[in-house]
């Protein structure tokens, strides 16, 4: 790793971390770009320099997210609805943690014109992120739709999933509830977690 990469990676990575100190449980609108250059002790210039619109650092933080659990299910598999259930239980505790960054997400998505390409991260970055694990930059990151495809036909597959053999139809289900999920707790402003389950157990249970 030469110096100069290693160099970025880093910085990158500390503007997303303080990204998420700033941020909390604040709207992402309410967070502004001063405040993480004052926090990181960069010029806008820089920051742009890797992060050209604010709205980067949304993609940046699901990316690294969904590395995250790549690695985490690297190091501990799961299959089928084990998997299904722990993605979900995932993104309702993250959701819990940083709701700004997560509905500033889906703004920002359904905003586009077009869905943004998966945001590049580079094999510095994941070797900073995670040094104990070997060959972590080998690893392919998997997107949220990657992951729950794998497990919808994993648990075809197994029989644990019968009434329909359609992976790609179920995806889609599951992924919409899981959006919506987000936007409704928001605006009901219940707890994450038993909502998502509740939600999650009511689609299975059809499929079942």
């Amino acid at each position: 790793m030469s110096i100069r990469k290693e160099k970025a990676a880093r910085l990158k990575i500390q503007i997303l971390e303080n990204t998420l100190k700033l941020i909390g449980k604040k709207s992402f609108a309410d967070l502004f770009v001063d405040e993480i250059c004052v926090r990181v002790k960069i010029s806008k210039v820089t920051l742009f320099k890797y992060f050209p619109k604010k709205e980067d650092l949304l993609l940046y933080y699901h990316r690294l997210w969904c590395l995250a659990r790549t690695v985490e299910l690297h190091e501990k598999k799961k299959e089928g609805l084990q998997g299904i259930y722990f993605l979900f239980d995932r993104i309702s505790e993250e959701y819990e943690q940083y709701p700004g960054m997560l509905l500033g997400l889906i703004g920002y998505l359904t905003d586009s014109r077009r869905p943004p390409k998966p945001y590049p991260v580079k094999r510095e970055e994941k070797k900073l992120l995670y040094p104990n694990v070997q060959d972590v930059q080998a690893l392919e990151i998997l997107s949220v739709s990657q992951m729950l495809e794998r497990f919808t036909l994993e648990a075809i597959m197994k029989r644990e999933i019968t009434r329909s053999s359609s992976t790609a139809d179920i995806t889609h289900s599951l992924i919409t509830m899981l959006y919506g999920s987000i936007v409704v707790s928001h605006m009901n402003q219940q707890p994450a977690r038993p909502f998502f389950r509740k939600n999650l157990d009511s689609v299975l249970r059809g499929l079942v």
